[in-house]
């Protein structure tokens, strides 16, 4: 699975209480167009699996490729993790980062068990990109690591 190059994102949603959570994935795709739907899985050992298995909602924080430092804080287990993040309550009232490369807000519509993971299948409801998000490539996983994209001369 090393070998499978992923796009990294920060998958946010607020517990019923209206604390905001968030965790750095990979396990994250597109299932359908029409409806447009997205799917994100969440090890059900995370402390956010409780929280997001409530929340009703969910958002996609697409990082750019200079981002590495925001996904290692939200993939780290001991920190507050939206206390030092600029952040805005999106339409769902999942956060969104600022400076995402793009964002996707979900409605819920199912949660299925998959071995020691919970898939959470999302409707897209709304969703947005920085100004300059051409200028940008996104952050990759590969092989345990960052990577990121070679661009090539148009040909």
């Amino acid at each position: 699975m090393r070998s499978l190059a992923a796009g990294v994102t920060v998958v946010t949603a607020r517990d019923r209480q209206g604390r905001p959570w968030g965790l750095t994935a990979t396990a994250v795709c597109l299932v359908s167009w029409e409806p447009p739907m997205l799917l994100v899985c969440i090890d059900r050992a995370a402390e956010c699996h409780g929280p997001f298995a409530e929340a009703g909602s969910f958002a996609i924080n697409v990082l750019r490729e200079d981002q590495e430092d925001l996904s290692r804080h939200f993939a780290n287990k001991d920190v507050d993790k939206f206390a030092a993040v600029a952040w805005k309550d999106g339409g769902t009232g999942a956060p969104i980062l600022d400076g995402a490369l793009a964002h996707v807000e979900c409605r819920t519509a199912s949660c299925l068990p998959a071995g020691d993971h919970t898939i959470f299948l999302g409707t897209a409801v709304v969703g947005g990109a920085m100004a300059d998000a051409d200028a940008w490539a996104p952050l990759l996983r590969f092989r345990g690591e960052y990577a990121r994209l070679a661009r090539q001369a148009p040909s």
